[in-house]
């Protein structure tokens, strides 16, 4: 499989007809970037990155222990889920963002980047074994998933990424689209 700008294109566009969570996702990615900024969300705002992150795999990823890292997350006191969002809206790069989000409870760097990528869209992109293995695939990164990935593993990630959405002259969110969509 080779990443072509066609390839990207209708890969995304595949994900926006079959994908179960498209339509929340794309109204998640307008309000949240805005609301995470403004300060002006609730803890179940915050919630459903977590929830986001695992449920999107649809029955993939182990039921317990999706439900053992939301149950984790909600035990975050929400002043310090505040505090980590408010301090990944600022921070300078990548790195600052996901130490700060780590911090949390059942937030760890895949996490961490479902987080980035709803607090700056254009900015940043989810990694996860899925995302991973499809640039794998493509031949875009040499080694197999880092589980977990640290926090190097995905600044190469995002490096790639946005090197490809630059390339293809597509935004982050079509790219993820296209390396979901092209995983399965």
């Amino acid at each position: 499989m080779e990443f072509t700008r066609s390839f990207v294109e209708t890969q995304a566009r595949e994900y926006r007809e079959r994908e179960a969570l498209y339509t929340v996702e794309q109204e998640n990615l307008e309000t949240l970037p805005r609301a995470f900024e403004s300060g002006e969300y609730g803890r179940r705002d915050a919630a459903w990155v977590v929830r986001w992150y695992y449920r999107r795999f649809l029955g993939d990823y182990p039921d317990v222990e999706r439900r053992e890292a939301e149950e984790e997350f909600r035990d975050n006191d929400f002043e310090a889920v505040r505090r980590a969002i408010g301090d990944a809206v600022v921070a300078s790069d990548a790195a600052e963002a996901l130490e700060r989000l780590t911090d949390l409870e059942a937030v760890d760097v895949p996490v961490a980047s479902a987080f980035c990528m709803f607090v700056d869209p254009d900015a940043y992109v989810v990694v996860g074994p899925r995302e991973w293995s499809a640039f794998r695939a493509a031949g875009e990164l040499d080694r197999p998933y880092p589980d977990p990935p640290t926090i190097s593993d995905y600044e190469a990630y995002l490096e790639r990424c946005r090197s490809l959405a630059d390339r293809f002259d597509c935004e982050l969110w079509t790219l993820y689209r296209a390396l979901w969509r092209s995983s399965t």
